[in-house]
């Protein structure tokens, strides 16, 4: 079974630059494990900044949503982003909440069953302003239920808040 720190905090609050330290301390050859898909140029440039960020011991995998076939075992992973891997899986499940959240969680609960160390990082939406349409409402809603079920699969919790690291579990 994986050993789980869970990363999560506000939009460029610091958690993957967070993440990326704890992976650096515990590994000389971490994983990042990237669940970014590239909608548009805007977010072509943050992924390359995200790239540049990480030097030559870094190993990279990307991969958009089937987590659960990648096999890391033995290794410390810095996954970034849950979001982002909710947001392809909520796409691709036609904005379905319920349908969403369940292959989620499956992906999820098979995925840490390998024994790993992992660093999820998760962005904490519920702290931002009310959403201005449904689909985000509900995507708001998906990623606080996503957040819950990481939290209480993890061994570690912290909540990033303006580049300052706070442990809640």
């Amino acid at each position: 079974m994986a050993d789980i720190i869970f990363v999560t905090g506000g939009t460029r609050s610091g958690k993957s630059s967070f993440a990326k330290k704890l992976a650096e301390q515990n590994s000389d050859n971490p994983v990042y494990l990237a669940t970014a898909r590239i909608w548009d140029d805007d977010f072509k440039d943050r992924v390359k900044h995200h790239q540049n960020d990480r030097d030559d011991n870094w190993h990279t995998i990307e991969e958009e949503k089937s987590i659960d076939k990648i096999n890391i075992e033995g290794k410390t992973v810095v996954l970034d982003c849950i979001t982002l891997w909710l947001t392809n899986i909520f796409h691709d499940n036609e904005y379905n909440l319920d349908k969403s959240l369940a292959e989620a969680k499956k992906i999820w609960d098979i995925f840490i069953r390998q024994d790993f160390e992992l660093i999820a990082v998760s962005n904490e939406l519920g702290l931002s302003i009310h959403p201005e349409n449904k689909n985000a409402r509900k995507f708001t809603d998906l990623q606080g239920f996503m957040n819950q079920h990481i939290a209480s699969c993890s061994t570690h919790t912290y909540l990033i808040v303006s580049g300052i690291p706070i442990k809640i579990k």
